[in-house]
């Protein structure tokens, strides 16, 4: 009698904690709900939101979260993950083969060549090195100079570098004051395309490049102290090879050779580094030339299109919904994404890259580092959030990783369209819904 007893408790007890479980979640939903029912701000503009329990593998809300929205530089993350499936833990700078007396080489898109921030050289190391004729060849090279929906009016800022299958120095012209106030450029080779313009009278001081070519105007008045300005360069083969007979200090020929099958591949940065760079401050330049990389090394050709079909047929296909995805960084409104795709991408990099603490150092971090430095504060120092943001003219998104309080480990999209309230009101409103899930579950 007592051990029917005692099994009839357990069985009781297990039901109790069981519906307590239930209780539990329906309680975070109903939670979670509130926060957007009480927002005013949620309710001026289409948002979605989809927030997943990585550790139970189970959705906890969603709003709007099989409506597609524009991701803005949410994109970034498909191209992080196509970029994990293909890459090895470098990133290729040259490939090349040895004749003779000659060297014929080929870029790989690499962003890293000579960046400012990852200073790629190995590549242009090997070259420095060899006492044989260089060739350079861009046969293969079959991609557009700027992505598809891209505004034409952002060729002068420095976020919309054109892409190349070598690009040198990040693609883009920085241009400075000097201590004695003159104007000065970097690669100094663009010097002698600068030019005063009394008839060019901008509220402030500013440069602006042809949109056809690299003459790079300024008007005739006091340059301000402390003045810096980043502008892409028109680019073509002419120029590439133009700067890099500048920086080698010796010449090379052009030819137009496609790549062989015994090429051989020079190495140039750790792809964790170059992954951090694109993700941490948003860099558009480095996601659309990881994309040529992703293409070079699968097809031995640069065209995103590919890499991005390819992609999206083997790597992407089980998504809950199909994306529109057309480039790398995010620049296109063409770019649709719905938040609960976002979050199964974000369970299959943590899956890819098995290793969270790596993951988590490779994304802006809330209080620390990247986009959302600033955006949160840690809880007594720790970080709790790690999201990669996207961010257009009425348009801001997160989406990423939280830690709760009670160690409960969830990914999220949260994307927000179409609002002409000013960006902070939106960011700040966010920022307060995470925090408070952070804080409550």
């Amino acid at each position: 009698m007592l051990k029917a007893t005692f099994a009839f408790m357990i069985i009781i007890g297990g039901l109790l904690l069981g519906s307590n479980t239930v209780y539990s979640r329906s309680i975070k939903k109903r939670k979670v709900k509130k926060l957007f029912k009480h927002s005013q701000i949620m309710k001026d503009h289409f948002t979605g939101f989809a927030l997943y329990d990585l550790d139970e593998k189970k959705m906890i809300f969603e709003r709007n979260a099989d409506k597609y929205f524009t991701p803005a530089s949410n994109t970034k993350l498909f191209t992080f993950y196509t970029c994990l499936k293909i890459l090895g833990d470098s990133i290729p700078a040259l490939r090349y083969v040895e004749h003779a007396d000659s060297l014929i080489f080929w870029g790989t898109g690499d962003p890293s060549f000579l960046h400012s921030s990852l200073k790629g050289v190995n590549g242009l190391a090997f070259l420095q090195r060899s006492n044989k004729k260089l060739y350079y060849s861009t046969a293969g090279f079959t991609n557009e100079l700027l992505g598809p929906g891209w505004a034409w009016d952002d060729y002068n800022d420095y976020y919309q570098a054109e892409l190349t299958a070598l690009p040198i120095e990040d693609n883009v012209a920085l241009l400075y004051a000097d201590k004695d106030g003159n104007l000065q450029v970097k690669p100094n080779y663009f010097k002698r395309f600068l030019n005063p313009d009394a008839n060019y009278n901008p509220i402030a001081f500013k440069v602006k490049r042809d949109v056809a070519g690299n003459n790079f105007t300024y008007p005739v008045i006091p340059i301000p102290e402390g003045y810096k300005q980043e502008i892409p360069w028109k680019t073509n083969r002419e120029l590439t090879i133009a700067l890099l007979q500048d920086t080698l200090k010796k010449p090379v020929w052009p030819v137009n050779l496609p790549m062989t099958a015994n090429s051989k591949t020079i190495y140039n940065t750790n792809a964790d580094s170059v992954y951090r760079q694109m993700l941490q401050p948003s860099d558009n330049f480095i996601a659309e030339q990881l994309l040529l990389v992703c293409s070079s090394v699968k097809f031995n050709m640069l065209n995103t299109d590919s890499v991005i079909s390819y992609s999206k047929t083997h790597y992407l296909n089980d998504l809950p919904d199909a994306p529109k995805w057309v480039d790398g960084s995010g620049l296109s409104r063409y770019n649709l994404f719905t938040p609960r795709s976002i979050v199964a991408l974000l369970c299959k990099i943590k899956d890819e890259v098995k290793d969270e603490q790596l993951l988590h150092s490779m994304m802006p971090a809330g209080g620390v580092s990247g986009t959302i430095k600033n955006a949160y504060k840690t809880d007594n120092g720790q970080v709790f959030i790690w999201a990669k943001t996207g961010s257009m003219s009425n348009n801001y998104n997160q989406s990423g990783y939280l830690v709760t309080r009670k160690g409960k480990r969830l990914a999220f999209s949260f994307m927000n369209n179409n609002f002409i309230r000013p960006t902070k009101e939106i960011r700040d409103e966010m920022v307060r819904m995470m925090t408070y899930i952070h804080e409550e579950f």
